[in-house]
């Protein structure tokens, strides 16, 4: 009976064990998943594949900026190298024409974690995946369904209410118009990493008012002076000389062209 009860007890540690009893191999069990989609296109489902033929899937049409809000279990996954299959679609395109099929974008991407300790039991092991705008994939295991790293929702909102015109100048629909922020907002992640709220808000601001204003030197020197500082540069945008933001709007600059990125 004893033994029994040892076998039982030596099954239930393996499963959810940071590491395999027998193995320098990390392995991880009794594993969620859940998806967090910086990309400017709806994100459908995904499957994670290890080197020993586990798998582990979730997503399910998460619109730009959103996490999965309910979870499956249980995964186990071993390894440090895994293979993301994952798919995405433009909603835009979609909307043009409702009855023929969705044309998915197929997307393949290698991710390494290094070997982690994760705490909890079965059910209670999140690992979060975050796709972002480039394709790549960072792993975080966590312990709720929060997390989100870049909030384009709020910077639409925050555009809507300030600067609604400017954002909405033909009365589109709200989600369109959403959809369109949050590839501007993904190009201000690809150029210059930013990933805070009022950095992207300023960011968004001020390609609407000229794609090219990152051009300008003086918006050129707040992004050498803020670099890895989030909200600096939102902050210093906002402190831009009338004089400066006209100067955006009539494109009357000498323009300065850059390939480096901010972060």
């Amino acid at each position: 009976m004893k033994n029994r009860f040892f076998y039982v007890l030596l099954l239930s540690v393996m499963f959810v064990a940071g590491c395999d009893a027998f193995s320098s191999v990390p392995t991880y069990g009794g594993l969620s998943i859940e998806g967090f989609n910086y990309t400017p296109y709806n994100l459908d489902r995904f499957v994670i594949t290890d080197k020993y033929g586990n798998k582990a899937g979730g997503g399910g049409d998460l619109m730009p900026g959103s996490g999965q809000g309910s979870l499956s279990c249980c995964y186990a996954l071993k390894g440090t190298d895994f293979t993301v299959k994952w798919d995405v679609y433009d909603q835009d395109k979609a909307m043009r024409n409702p009855y023929a099929p969705i044309n998915m974008i197929h997307k393949v991407t290698e991710v390494h974690l290094p070997p982690t300790k994760v705490a909890g039991g079965a059910g209670e092991r999140i690992l979060g995946l975050h796709f972002y705008p480039d394709d790549h994939i960072e792993f975080e295991f966590r312990r709720d369904l929060s997390g989100t790293r870049i909030l384009y929702a709020d910077v639409w909102d925050w555009l809507r209410k300030t600067h609604g015109k400017l954002l909405n100048p033909e009365n589109e629909d709200d989600m369109v118009v959403f959809r369109r922020t949050a590839r501007v907002a993904a190009n201000g992640w690809i150029r210059y990493r930013l990933t805070n709220t009022q950095d992207l808000e300023q960011y968004v601001y001020f390609w609407l008012l000229n794609p090219k204003f990152d051009q300008h030197p003086a918006v050129q020197k707040i992004l050498s002076e803020t670099r890895d500082q989030p909200g600096a540069f939102g902050a210093a945008m906002e402190k831009l000389p009338a004089t400066t933001v006209e100067q955006l709007k009539r494109d009357t600059f000498e323009h300065v062209q850059t390939g480096a990125t901010h972060g």
